[in-house]
């Protein structure tokens, strides 16, 4: 069933690694909360769609004042079908949170709440730009069981400026007394116009090699699973039933609605079609005032390309893709197709077929840029 995603930009700080589009004060959240109920209603006229998962990304969408979130929601669910259970996210920043709004969150329908932790050393959080410290982290992750909140989940991420294993380990050594049900463990990639990256080209940063940040996700590996963590995804780990359904829609390229500036949408229109709305807040607002919706791209993707993109999503998942599925959605073979760069992969150890499913191996999951290289 298709997801939907609401992008709100505001941050107290940009992050100095983020690419996001997303902006630091001064701003306006009321003219943006208002263009995006706008967008809703326009969107719900022209997608008939009902969703099974809403992620409300950003930005930092716990930026937003008391209210803000629950009037959002009351909205969605005012012009969209929306089914149940949904699985509903936030993702906040440890240090914008309060009693308030955690209770504001469960009481609208929120039931995941995902914190941007990256890391418990208080230094490494301020070399990376973070405004929070991990003191913030524990007295936000009270905040939200205390509201009844059990679906939590920590972003932590190897590869910051000053990190070392032995500080990455040590982060989900203090996360094991939280009980959370799932954590992403991603790896910082440096990205075009960002802070870091001129710090780092202008020789004032140093960030660890890629053996070492390597290492660190190989060692927690290893010490997430013996914390009873099950990884469903390259990235992403959980506690068995705590998978976030909301990206395993975006791996197994289903459709999904993106609303807000920045937004993306994948959608069979009746073709599979990608659509992006304006990354400019300024272009943004206008095509809504105007009573259109804010999309300026549309791109149509042929029936190669979308198998391409099936591949490439489904392999990042342990579960890896079912192959009668793709067979259904493309009357096409992905064994037949793909013969040529599943020999390759078969002969150096990285891919197996088990219940159906084409997976990557454990050796192929380590090497998954190369091994998806392969179907290029």
């Amino acid at each position: 069933m298709p997801g939907l995603y609401v992008h709100i930009p505001f941050c107290l700080r940009k992050c100095r690694y983020c690419d996001f589009v997303s902006f630091a004060p001064p701003y306006e959240t009321g003219e943006y909360t208002e263009a995006l109920k706008r967008e809703i209603e326009l969107a719900a006229r022209a997608c008939h769609l009902r969703f099974d998962t809403v992620f409300i990304g950003g930005g930092t969408p716990s930026v937003l004042p008391h209210g803000a979130v629950s009037l959002l929601l009351h909205h969605i669910n005012k012009n969209f079908s929306i089914s149940s259970p949904t699985e509903i996210t936030i993702e906040c920043n440890p240090g914008t949170v309060d009693a308030e709004k955690m209770s504001e969150y469960i009481n609208s329908g929120v039931n995941r709440v995902s914190f941007g932790l990256q890391s418990s050393d208080d230094a490494l959080l301020k070399r990376a730009g973070r405004i929070h410290d991990f003191s913030d982290f524990d007295r936000a992750f009270d905040l939200a069981q205390n509201a009844g909140f059990v679906n939590i989940s920590a972003d932590i991420m190897a590869g910051l400026p000053g990190q070392t294993q032995e500080s990455y380990l040590a982060t989900l050594e203090e996360l094991k007394k939280y009980g959370l049900k799932h954590i992403s463990a991603y790896s910082l990639i440096l990205e075009p116009g960002t802070a870091l990256l001129d710090d780092v080209m202008a020789g004032r940063e140093i960030l660890p090699d890629e053996a070492e940040v390597w290492a660190m996700q190989d060692a927690g590996k290893e010490m997430l699973e013996n914390m009873g963590f099950l990884r469903y995804e390259i990235s992403n780990y959980s506690i068995p039933g705590y998978e976030c359904r909301h990206n395993v829609n975006y791996w197994k390229n289903k459709e999904y609605l993106g609303l807000g500036i920045s937004a993306h949408s994948a959608l069979r229109d009746p073709s599979w079609t990608r659509r992006e709305n304006a990354r400019s807040m300024k272009r943004y607002l206008e095509l809504i005032n105007a009573g259109t919706l804010p999309v300026v791209k549309s791109t149509v993707i042929g029936q190669e390309e979308e198998m391409f993109e099936c591949v490439m999503l489904g392999l990042r998942m342990v579960s890896g893709i079912d192959l009668s599925e793709f067979e259904q959605r493309f009357c096409q073979s992905l064994v037949c197709i793909y013969k040529s760069a599943l020999d390759k992969l078969y002969k150096k150890g990285w891919i197996q077929e088990k219940d159906g499913n084409l997976m990557l191996t454990e050796a192929g999951l380590d090497m998954q840029n190369a091994a998806l290289l392969e179907f290029m």
